[in-house]
Parts: C-alpha cells; structure tokens; sequence
C-alpha cells in the first residue's frame, strides 16, 4: 500500500522526520504533498516548495529517498477544488497520514482511502511556527530541532534575512 502525508514543512522538522519514518512504517512508498505550492513568500510560507522540497530530499537517508516522492499542491480555499488537484496529482495512495481533520476528512471521504493519525513527537518545541520565530531572533536552538539537511538549506538560504525580509 502507497500513503500519502500533506504537510506545508516551513520548514523540515524532525516532528515531521518522525512522521515521514512512522509513514514508511506503514507504507511500501509515500507521496509527500508539500502544501500552499502557490503561496507567495509571507511570514507562515517564507520557503518556496522547491526550497522545502530540497530540504526533505537533503534530510532523508538513502532507503527512506527511495522510497518517497514529493508532489506540490497548491491552495485553493475551496475544499473540493484541493481535493480534486490532489487527486490529479498524487498518484493513487491506500492511507493518507495525517493529524489534520480536514485532511483526514477529505481524503478519507468514500472509505477508498484509509486515515492514519501520527503520533506527535515534542509537539510544544517541534513547531515550523516556533522555529521560524527562533531564525528570526538569531536562537541558534533552532539548528537541534531541524535534520542536518534542512538546516544546511536554510543556512544556505540565509533564512534570518528570509524571514526578516517576510515580516515587513
């Protein structure tokens, strides 16, 4: 059975590390959904999706890489709209992975697919909303709450300037 995980990943964490290794645990392979493609750049989306594609490339070991594509999927504030593009975008899936009810909802709707909630991994500190804020602030805490790939990018990036660049 495919899977099939949705996430926005601003950035890659190691919350969302575990949740991509709880997925293959499950599944032979899983299509990554990197949420709001289509967003422009703004203080909750600084990275493009090819920027958080690259970091989850550069963040998975060689077996897990194998085994995970990445689709982009746009936002459309129309729920049928998502789903419909999803669709057309992902290849067919058997679990979509997923904490969200929205999601879980949606991609369950028919029982075709099968809804699997991810058990959260040190939810309070492993939060793109909260290691953005730590970049902004110059905490380099940050570096320890992302995979080494992720955190390569970022610097590669220059993620402060980014996210300073966003907040105005």
């Amino acid at each position: 059975m495919d899977g099939l995980l949705v996430g926005r990943f601003q950035p890659f964490h190691l919350g969302h590390a575990a949740a991509v290794r709880f997925a293959l645990g499950a599944a032979s392979r899983l299509w990554v959904g990197i949420g709001s493609s289509n967003r422009p750049p703004s203080p909750d989306n600084p990275f493009s999706a090819a920027e958080r594609e690259e970091m989850i490339r550069s963040s998975l070991g060689g077996p897990e890489l194998a085994r995970v594509r990445a689709y982009r999927v746009p936002d459309f504030g129309d729920h049928s709209a998502w789903l419909e593009c999803l669709r057309r975008t992902v290849p067919p899936h058997g679990a979509v992975f997923s904490n969200d009810p929205d999601t879980a909802r949606l991609c369950g709707a028919g029982g075709a697919v099968r809804a699997v909630r991810i058990p959260l991994v040190r939810r309070s500190e492993l939060s793109g909303t909260a290691i953005r804020g730590m970049i902004l602030r110059g905490d380099p805490g940050w570096e320890r709450l992302v995979p080494g790939g992720t955190r390569r990018v970022l610097l590669s990036l220059g993620a402060a300037a980014r996210l300073r660049g966003v907040q105005l």
